[in-house]
């Protein structure tokens, strides 16, 4: 997914939404690891781009938290 679509997709969710998409790219970042660990990740860019979302969710996360 572009970033710019993934950032139109979040910005719009409230925090409960917002905690759920963070909890499932933690699950999928941990699983992503798992596998190249075992040698059975073929698309190795996957973690870098399931950790940078992940970090995004989490920015809009805190910046909503500041706001309150």
């Amino acid at each position: 997914m572009k970033r710019r679509d993934f950032l139109k997709e979040i910005a719009g969710l409230d925090k409960a939404a917002l905690q759920g998409k963070a909890n499932q790219l933690a699950e999928e970042l941990m699983r992503l690891r798992f596998k190249q660990a075992t040698s059975q990740l073929e698309k190795g860019h996957l973690l870098k781009e399931v950790r940078r979302s992940l970090a995004r969710v989490q920015t809009l996360l805190s910046k909503n938290q500041a706001k309150a």
